[in-house]
């Protein structure tokens, strides 16, 4: 199988979440995508980050339904740090015999030289799935002089400009702006239910 490795902290999981992994699955000709969630990213670590727990409940519930998506454990079950590496060497070892694309935006892809061990993660991953908008130039004659090799792994993913992130949904929950509409309705459920991203509301483990 073709398998595309969709992984972020989503705090919280969004529409455009769903939007650009569905364009990589069509695109990529993916059998499936598997959402990886990261409990620790290791470039927030001095950050708040909304308990696993409640972030995993929410993937599970914005994927229910859909057979061309799945949740991986492979960050959840072993110990921080969770780079992109150790990710994708827990991935092969459970998937030894599938094809693993590593799903990215297009900002990553042009800071992936400060990633951890970037020429060892792109010789583990047999593709980079780059998420490319509309106006989007990205050079990767300059990329491959720093990292040879990375341009043979890149296959662009062309996909719609969705301005919603996750640290403007969780700013507008907390000013009390509207958000309802950012999100799935389970997701706004969830959010309500455990009063997620309300100023002073840091909830831990």
């Amino acid at each position: 199988m073709k398998l595309g490795i969709f992984g972020g902290s989503f705090d919280p999981p969004h529409c455009a979440h769903l939007i650009l992994a569905a364009e990589a699955h069509f695109q990529l000709a993916l059998d499936r995508v598997l959402w990886v969630l990261t409990p620790f990213p290791p470039h927030k670590q001095f950050d708040y980050i909304t308990p696993w727990s409640h972030r995993l409940e929410m993937l599970e519930v914005i994927i229910k339904g859909d057979p061309d998506f799945d949740i991986s454990r492979a960050d959840i079950d072993r110990p921080a740090p969770h780079y992109a590496l150790d990710t994708m060497r827990s991935l092969r070892e459970e998937y030894p015999d599938e094809e693993l694309i590593y799903l990215m935006g297009g900002d990553s892809l042009h800071d992936l030289p400060e990633w951890h061990h970037p020429l060892k993660f792109i010789e583990i991953c047999d593709g980079l799935g780059v998420m490319r908008r509309p106006g989007d130039r990205i050079d990767l004659s300059i990329l491959e002089d720093m990292l040879p090799g990375v341009a043979e792994k890149v296959r662009f993913i062309d996909t719609p400009l969705i301005d919603i992130s996750a640290s403007q949904i969780r700013k507008r929950v907390a000013t009390g702006a509207p958000y309802r509409y950012y999100v799935p309705q389970a997701i706004y459920q969830i959010i309500k239910k455990y009063n997620l991203y309300m100023k002073g509301n840091h909830q831990t483990e």
